[in-house]
């Protein structure tokens, strides 16, 4: 789908104007305030600070609402562009599964012991008022006080709960639009000239003669895998540990897939990340507040890249700073403490992602990128490998095979000392 079947798309393109238009409202008062975000400064608002700062959350609240419906439109645009591209036909995805194996324990029934057997029916128990009740003798040699320590052991059943070690969760791979692809490579053509001298001729004059170019561009499919060793045993005795292994095997995939995404340096066998796209956008944050360096970032997309932002990609600690931003007299402008505060920047939403390195973000269109998948998550189990045979042991094995494509390295631009 081409960026002119979105633009075409009426609603949208009217969502996005006035998505547009509210963000330069705001962008101008954050800009009047200045670098110390000082309300005194701001003369296109009335009233003090307090009430300067409420405008501006209510401004960035209707800016994410409205960037919330451009979003809808556009997935409805983007799935009206590949219908009319395939057809009607619709690619089916992979769906993302980490349901594991979680059987219950059998249940324990109690058979009373003999002493107990002895004491309900004695005269201690049978005769007994309120709390107090006659004496009884029974006769059964108890030589040891019965007491945890010498006696019955109280029974504990272990929960199916496993607590997942505490690693990088998955921060980017849901954001990335996804297809499949049946081959090694990914083959496409880029429109590397377009001259257009088309212009207004006279009666029997001459055509002016433009010119266009296209450039073959390819995207290897790149594998990831990994393995781990498992007894015979283990296999056998505990029905929920395939199931653990199965997801934390796809987990460790997705991972690293998500990694790869944005810092892969594009040398075999790596996938090429955003961060190491050659031919992206660069903006330097400078004096300005890190809000301006990313709505800067957003104009060199639009004007240059001749594309629509639709996500900001940042690590969490620089979302933090931006998060508490305040004014020059404290009044914080993302929000209160006692506000969660939305994760969206000028309307778009923020991708936290831990692999991204510090001071350094990223705002892109994610529909010049494409992640297409050769083949899903496969879990192989063989004892062929080494000496396992003899051992008894299981090798798990997971791989996938996937390529990654920056259409347009232009629609992608890089924002450095955040």
């Amino acid at each position: 789908m081409t960026m002119t079947d979105v633009i075409e798309f009426p609603a949208l393109k009217e969502a996005q104007e006035k998505l547009d238009a509210k963000n330069k409202e705001l962008f101008a008062v954050l800009d009047e305030a200045g670098p110390q975000y000082d309300m005194k400064l701001v003369k296109s608002l009335e009233g003090d600070t307090q009430a300067k700062v409420e405008w501006i959350r209510a401004r960035n609240a209707e800016i994410d609402e409205i960037g919330r419906e451009v979003e809808g439109l556009r997935q409805v645009a983007k799935a009206a562009g590949r219908r009319r591209a395939a057809g009607g036909a619709e690619k089916g995805s992979e769906p993302d599964s980490r349901k594991g194996d979680r059987r219950g324990e059998p249940g324990h029934t109690e058979v009373p012991a003999s002493f107990g057997e002895l004491f309900v029916k004695s005269a201690a128990y049978t005769g007994r008022q309120g709390q107090n009740g006659p004496e009884a003798s029974l006769d059964i040699d108890l030589k040891t006080l019965m007491q945890t320590s010498a006696g019955w052991l109280p029974e504990t059943n272990r929960t199916g709960r496993i607590v997942d070690f505490a690693t990088r969760p998955v921060q980017l791979l849901d954001y990335i639009p996804t297809t499949t692809t049946a081959q090694a490579a990914i083959v496409y053509m880029e429109e590397t000239t377009f001259t257009n001298s088309a212009a207004e001729t006279a009666e029997a004059g001459t055509f002016p003669e433009s010119a266009l170019a296209l450039t073959e561009q390819s995207s290897p499919v790149r594998k990831i895998s990994t393995f781990i060793p498992v007894t015979d045993e283990q296999l056998e005795d505990v029905a929920q540990v395939q199931g653990y292994i199965d997801n934390r095997l796809r987990f460790m995939l997705r991972q690293r897939l998500d990694g790869q995404l944005l810092v892969g340096n594009g040398t075999a066998p790596n996938l090429r990340g955003l961060n190491n796209v050659v031919g992206t956008q660069t903006q330097a944050k400078g004096s300005d507040p890190t809000p301006d360096a990313f709505y800067k970032a957003m104009t060199k997309i639009r004007v240059t890249g001749q594309a629509i932002p639709d996500l900001h990609v940042m690590h969490p600690n620089d979302w933090m700073d931006i998060r508490l931003l305040r004014t020059a007299d404290g009044v914080y402008i993302w929000g209160n403490p006692s506000e969660a505060g939305p994760e969206r920047l000028w309307g778009l939403p923020v991708a936290q992602v831990q692999a991204q390195t510090e001071n350094t973000g990223l705002t892109l269109d994610t529909t010049f990128v494409e992640l297409s998948i050769r083949r899903g998550v496969t879990v192989q189990v063989s004892n062929s490998h080494s000496t396992y045979f003899v051992e008894g042991k299981q090798a798990v094995r997971a791989d996938m095979r996937a390529a990654f494509v920056p259409y347009r390295p232009v629609a992608i631009c890089t924002v450095t000392g955040i």
